[in-house]
């Protein structure tokens, strides 16, 4: 297949794009929105626990996953696409918290379709020799959703180069009696037409791709055995294949005690570097834009070694650069402008050899391809679902002003180690395989 599996690979990133962006919009406005509508700490926990950071990505993962092993990875980039854009032009034109809301889960909902069949279908159409690079394109996209929202939401905010435009724009549409609130939040709703955007041109890419051979092959195979292949069928089967359960445990495991820690920066960074660093808007979402401009240039770097060099060195890197950030602020607080910028770049470290790299990888190489794109969706299904119970928890830890963060922060080491401490001893051998053979190995011939 792999003939053009990089033209392929960047229109499929996009989802990741979307995924990333949509978490990071609602970060980087988070606090316009807020003295918009008069919400309370809580009424943010919520729009984070429904949003695609969470419940939202949960509910849309363990449906979208089924249905990719059912009608195939072509069947999501056709459809799925189309309801991401309802639901951001519902959050940019909400007036009151419940449109807010619905316009998150709708959003929410659509990327956590598309993510189990984005990484199975960049896997599943990958050279043996490119399958990490290719996932590390993925992952860079992901960086790039983030970098390029929050350039955009520092440009726009109050303080920055573009607010008289703003308020230009706001005015034309709101008139001449609004409030500076209301003027304020116009930034985050121009922010999210960009989304609208490239979610309009990702989808007219990706319904013009090819299904996966992967998925024709499994599914040709399936019908000439006479086996049942029905989406109950499948998850019948991940549930009663032992090699399959240990896999989701292990992989879930991993990813979920650092996703609680990434789900929590992902929504609520520039909101933290506020509260408790007493930062501006503007220069709030200016770091978190450096983060993740580190995030896409070391994914970049490892994307030429990662098929050549043992996955357990960069899981190990990874997760000590995310351990030392945490310790810096633990160490000497979010005060300090210096640490505070210590601080982003290792945090973007850690996201450039991130333990969602491993987990994509592993996810989309350990499961054979009938229930391939489910596994992963369950699995989602698991970590973001938990992550949205945590994130509602996380406010209360944290404070109404940030009083608490250092024990947050002694919460996000706890969860790092974890995740390093498992990742590393159940790590797989899967470089320089084909998923067939990877597939044999793990499950024998009659899977």
């Amino acid at each position: 297949m792999a003939k053009g599996s990089l033209k392929s690979t960047i229109a499929v990133s996009l989802n990741n794009y979307l995924d990333a962006g949509a978490i990071v919009a609602g970060a980087s406005g988070l606090t316009l929105w807020q003295k918009y509508m008069g919400l309370s700490e809580m009424s943010l926990g919520w729009l984070n626990f429904i949003s695609a950071n969470c419940l939202g990505a949960a509910i849309g993962a363990i449906i979208g996953g089924f249905l990719a092993d059912k009608y195939g990875r072509k069947f999501i980039f056709t459809y799925n696409l189309l309801v991401y854009m309802v639901g951001v032009l519902l959050v940019m034109l909400s007036v009151n918290f419940p449109m807010l809301l619905a316009g998150f889960l709708i959003t929410g909902i659509s990327v956590g379709v598309g993510v189990p069949a984005s990484w199975t279908y960049i896997s599943e159409n990958s050279e043996v020799g490119n399958r990490g690079r290719n996932i590390c394109i993925s992952q860079m996209s992901w960086g790039f959703g983030p970098m390029c929202i929050l350039l955009l939401g520092m440009l726009l905010a109050p303080d920055g180069l573009l607010s008289g435009f703003v308020q230009k724009v706001a005015h034309f549409f709101g008139g001449d009696g609004m409030s500076q609130q209301a003027v304020e939040v116009f930034s985050s709703r121009l922010v999210f037409l960009s989304l609208f955007i490239v979610a309009f041109i990702a989808w007219n890419l990706q319904r013009k791709l090819q299904e996966s051979s992967e998925f024709d092959a499994a599914k040709a195979a399936q019908e000439g055995s006479g086996k049942k292949s029905g989406i109950i069928d499948n998850i019948k089967l991940l549930f009663s294949n032992k090699v399959a359960v240990r896999t989701v445990v292990y992989l879930a495991s991993i990813y979920l005690t650092w996703n609680l820690v990434a789900s929590v920066m992902g929504f609520f960074q520039p909101h933290i570097y506020e509260t408790a660093g007493g930062l501006s808007n503007g220069y709030a979402n200016m770091l978190s834009c450096v983060s993740w401009v580190v995030v896409v240039g070391f994914t970049f770097v490892i994307s030429h070694f990662i098929d050549k060099v043992s996955h357990r060195i960069f899981y190990v890197l990874g997760l000590l650069c995310a351990l030392s950030a945490w310790f810096v602020v633990i160490g000497v607080g979010v005060k300090s402008l210096a640490w505070v910028w210590v601080f982003t770049i290792l945090w973007g470290l850690n996201g450039g050899s991130s333990v969602q790299i491993f987990y994509a990888l592993w996810g989309s190489e350990l499961f054979p391809a009938k229930f391939r794109a489910g596994a992963q969706g369950f699995m989602f299904f698991l970590v973001r679902g938990l992550s949205a119970i945590w994130g509602l928890t996380f406010t209360y830890i944290y404070g109404e002003n940030g009083e608490h963060f250092t024990l947050a922060a002694w919460c996000m080491v706890a969860l790092l180690l974890i995740s390093l401490i498992v990742g590393v001893a159940g790590a797989p051998e899967t470089r320089g395989k084909s998923l067939s053979q990877i597939t044999k190995e793990r499950y024998g011939e009659n899977i």
